[in-house]
């Protein structure tokens, strides 16, 4: 209760219970708003509490299970929190604008991103040498277009399994992607929307820097613990078939060393055999020889 109770102080002190203008709210939001004070909505944080702990909950899950989360915050006081949370814990965002079929035209985005890697190697190696100036200015300027908006998704090989987003009223087509790709969105929401369009929301001030940067950097730290579970479990894994390995293998020679003592063993037996055999022809012989010898004998008598 008390880590409840901290979180709420530090929700209160970053401006999150701040809502829109009276004039201005959705009334699906009425569940979430406390009061209403000189024609502000004041939004419960109790509630807000109570969503960003089961949003961070599903995600850390999503996490865990090795997807990537997508963050969306294009607007001005987002972009850079957004950014910097999203580069901290290695996944996929969109901070300067959304480009209209991000998700749900992703092989044509795909292909626009690979030219803005092969326009990298080429920059980077001898290839762009051999063009003029003025093409090499050309081909910087136009990687650098290129990267301000695909940057964040350079890396992202598949669609999203989760969509984080800073104000879904204002990434409005991003979160219509989404659901009709059918991806898990997250998204802080405030008095001015409605909550019903994400599968997760947050009622939270989406307009303040401090508010969007504690409720994103609570999210990110629940995302970086479920990657850090992730890594431990596969760490565990690989113990457990070392040492099944050397068991396996410890077992092998256990059973090569027996099979060839058992061999050696057999061998002996073999020429034990032979021996007693050789021994009982050297036997014979002087017999066979005896028996010639008494016939001489005989022949005296």
């Amino acid at each position: 209760m008390e880590n409840n109770t901290s979180l709420q102080q530090q929700l209160l002190e970053a401006g999150v219970h701040f809502g829109h203008l009276r004039k201005k709210w959705n009334p699906k939001m009425l569940p979430y708003i406390f009061a209403e004070k000189k024609g502000i909505h004041i939004i419960d944080l109790n509630k807000t509490t109570e969503h960003l702990q089961e949003a961070a909950a599903a995600l850390k899950q999503i996490a865990r299970s090795g997807k990537k989360i997508m963050f969306v915050g294009t607007k001005k006081q987002a972009k850079e929190i957004v950014t910097e949370c999203a580069k901290k814990i290695n996944m996929p965002y969109a901070t300067e604008r959304w480009l209209g079929g991000m998700l749900t035209n992703f092989n044509t985005v795909r292909k626009s991103v690979k030219k803005m890697q092969s326009i990298d190697k080429m920059l980077n190696d001898n290839t762009a040498e051999s063009l003029t100036k003025k093409e090499r200015l050309t081909l910087g300027r136009d990687r650098d277009k290129m990267d301000k908006v695909l940057g964040g998704i350079a890396q992202l090989g598949r669609v999203p399994a989760a969509l984080f987003i800073i104000d879904i009223g204002h990434e409005h087509i991003a979160l219509a992607e989404a659901k009709r790709l059918g991806i898990t969105t997250f998204g802080m929401v405030d008095t001015n929307c409605d909550p019903n369009k994400v599968d997760f929301a947050i009622p939270s001030n989406d307009d303040a820097t401090k508010s969007i940067a504690i409720i994103t950097q609570y999210i990110t730290a629940a995302i970086a613990e479920g990657l850090a579970e992730r890594q431990a479990a596969k760490d565990e894994e690989v113990e457990e078939v070392g040492d099944d390995e050397k068991e396996k293998k410890a077992e092998r020679l256990l059973a090569e060393a027996e099979a060839e003592g058992g061999r050696r063993g057999g061998g002996r037996g073999r020429g034990g055999n032979n021996n007693s055999g050789g021994g009982g022809q050297a036997k014979r012989r002087p017999g066979g020889g005896g028996g010639n010898f008494r016939g001489p004998g005989g022949g005296r008598r």
